[in-house]
């Protein structure tokens, strides 16, 4: 059952996509701009943004450089979207900050910080984006959680925290807003070759490249999905894990991730 409308025909689709300078968003906005959408995109680089918009070319694509920690940075680059372009019709969030930590690696700046960007940034592009949304009485909002954010795993202390919050706040945008005529997705990725996961010192099992990611999710869009996870393989195998209980899971986790 699909839980929101498929979209297959992105010819009349206005995206704007926010966190889009590397990794999975520029190849988002690479693939979507193929499929004929309009797509904006948006992060702090201003340099990276206008190079990919520069490669999309044509009218379809503009650079909207914010700050998702600072809201007035996200209204101004709203206004000047919607005074482009009439507004937009499905916005999706996936700006991200992420650090491997143990327990007893917390580094409370760091900690603090993607705490700030990885869920209080999402919380102000929501408060710009709702009402324009419900206004119109249509609109599509995705949010990016994480694999991460299904339960607890090692290296994962803050990171893993904030992307169950995003799970469980799509859930409750959809309750929300669902009979108001928006529609709310939640993409959780498994491990994908960005500058973030390069980071990582310990074997990323199904790593798989930004652009499949990319396809991923359009795949997911066409079917109407509410969740959308890839790549299925570990996803699902993570999905079990989640139903166990912990005088199981724990073992388990201590035994496949050797961590």
């Amino acid at each position: 059952m699909s839980l929101n409308p498929k979209i297959n025909d992105w010819t009349k689709k206005r995206v704007w996509i926010v966190g889009a300078s590397t990794g999975i968003g520029a190849a988002l906005a690479e693939k979507l701009h193929a499929l004929k959408a309009k797509v904006a995109v948006s992060a702090r680089s201003e340099d990276k943004l206008k190079a990919l918009v520069a490669k999309l070319g044509g009218s379809r694509a503009m650079a909207l450089p914010l700050d998702i920690t600072k809201v007035d940075t996200i209204k101004a680059a709203e206004e000047e979207l919607v005074a482009a372009w009439g507004g937009y019709d499905l916005v999706i969030f996936m700006a991200g900050d992420y650090t491997a930590m143990r327990a007893w690696e917390l580094d409370l700046k760091v900690a603090k910080q993607m705490v700030t960007i990885n869920w209080e940034g999402f919380l102000n592009g929501l408060s710009i984006v709702i009402p324009r949304f419900m206004e119109a009485k249509a609109g599509g909002i995705a949010l990016v959680s994480s694999v991460a954010g299904y339960r607890g795993l090692p290296k994962s202390l803050v990171y893993g925290p904030t992307k169950a919050a995003l799970i469980n706040l799509a859930e409750t945008l959809y309750i929300d807003l669902k009979d108001k005529g928006l529609d709310v997705y939640v993409i959780c990725p498994g491990f994908v070759k960005t500058p973030m996961t390069d980071k990582n010192d310990f074997e990323m099992p199904y790593l798989i490249t930004p652009e499949e990611a990319a396809d991923e999710i359009i795949k997911g869009f066409g079917k109407g999905e509410f969740e959308i996870h890839f790549p299925k393989t570990f996803t699902r195998m993570l999905k079990t894990l989640r139903h166990l209980p912990y005088s199981l899971y724990f073992p388990a986790v201590k035994k496949s991730t050797k961590l």
